[in-house]
């Protein structure tokens, strides 16, 4: 693995954190030498047993539905928060086609063991979640999460707040970090194989491999409300879109009432549009062999990370999309780095709160 970061404490603090962490020493074995197998074990291996979910649905200000669903199980769930305080709560992004995979489920499952609370996010009409406004939410606009997040942080006051997207959710994750600064309520952030570049990801295009399963699961659960969808957009175009952009503009472009163009669009949904006002630590972990995103050179915007004290690069060679595999069957290395991270910033802020509590009584 390589970092990529402008030099701070902060960033010397998270080579040491990282350093602890012997899963990322680990030694190589043959499934990194194929990261389309591991995209295909990533979407449809589920972990075994599948975890049990207390699902919570949460009324929007314009009367919207989303649904939290809260991990719960007998293992160690609230018994370690990682140096003591409040549990952390740890918020998990499925990506923009609301697919939870078994990747996102099993590091969900191990958050739960270390003494994480976890929740996974649903978005309007994403997995079972009832659609009870003709409106879904576009690809990097975060309404609907600052909602979820203000809601968590009331819930749990003293509990500091974190949140994981994985692949193309991490557009959620990014706008919402650029939108609301230092007023986020999030102590820390981390996206697993995020997309940054969401127009040019678009028009790229994926791997039919990855893109048709995604562009189904969305039609299916889109289906469900062609009466309410209707109204707003031509349904037909919708569901006989054959590519996820046809889709995104039928869904948000090519609207009834208020229409606009592609360029437009992203001028008000690309994820960094906003990256310089992100004021928590953020790790970006990513491989240079990614499928889905595309080539480092033209998808990975490294002058972000040498400008800005926030955003961190964990790059590796090989790992796929989201797989970042280790020996064993479902287990992803990229988990371990991504909890690691989360408590090394932890340990940073509490020694950074009693440093300052130190200079005040002095």
């Amino acid at each position: 693995c390589r970092l990529f970061c402008k030099p701070s404490a902060l960033a010397q603090h998270l080579v040491w954190g990282l350093g602890r962490s012997v899963v990322l020493w680990g030694r190589c074995w043959l499934w990194p030498n194929w990261p389309q197998l591991q995209m295909l074990q990533q979407l449809l291996q589920l972990p075994k047993p599948e975890p049990a979910v207390a699902r919570e649905f949460l009324q929007l200000s314009d009367a919207g539905l989303v649904a939290l669903d809260w991990l719960v199980g007998p293992q160690g769930a609230g018994s370690d928060s990682g140096g003591g305080g409040p549990s952390l709560v740890l918020l998990l992004i499925p990506n923009a086609a609301g697919k939870v995979t078994g990747g996102l489920l099993q590091l969900g499952l191990q958050a739960l063991e270390q003494g994480f609370i976890p929740v996974i996010f649903n978005r309007r009409g994403h997995n079972g979640c009832p659609l009870t406004t003709p409106c879904l939410q576009p690809f990097g606009d975060p309404g609907d999460l600052r909602e979820v997040v203000t809601y968590l942080h009331c819930r749990h006051p003293t509990a500091p707040l974190l949140a994981v997207s994985e692949g193309s959710g991490s557009g959620l994750l990014l706008a919402y970090l650029g939108e609301s600064g230092s007023s986020s309520h999030l102590a820390a952030a981390a996206c697993i194989s995020p997309i940054f570049r969401g127009r040019d990801w678009f028009e790229a295009r994926m791997p039919w491999l990855y893109e048709w399963p995604l562009l189904l699961h969305l039609k299916r659960g889109l289906s469900r409300y062609v009466g309410s969808l209707a109204k707003m957009v031509d349904v037909d175009r919708l569901l006989g879109s054959r590519s996820l952009r046809e889709l995104e503009e039928a869904l948000f472009c090519r609207t009834k009432s208020n229409p606009s163009s592609w360029e437009a669009y992203w001028e008000r949904n690309e994820p960094l549009r906003d990256a310089d006002e992100a004021a928590v630590p953020v790790l970006c972990l990513c491989s240079a062999d990614d499928p889905v995103r595309g080539p480092p050179s033209c998808s990975l915007p490294f002058e972000l990370f040498r400008s800005s004290p926030y955003f961190f690069l964990l790059l590796t060679s090989r790992g796929g999309h989201c797989g970042f595999p280790q020996q064993g069957p479902g287990h992803s290395w990229g988990h371990e780095a991504v909890l690691e991270f989360f408590r090394a910033m932890i340990e940073f802020l509490r020694a950074e709160e009693r440093r300052k509590g130190l200079l005040r009584s002095h």
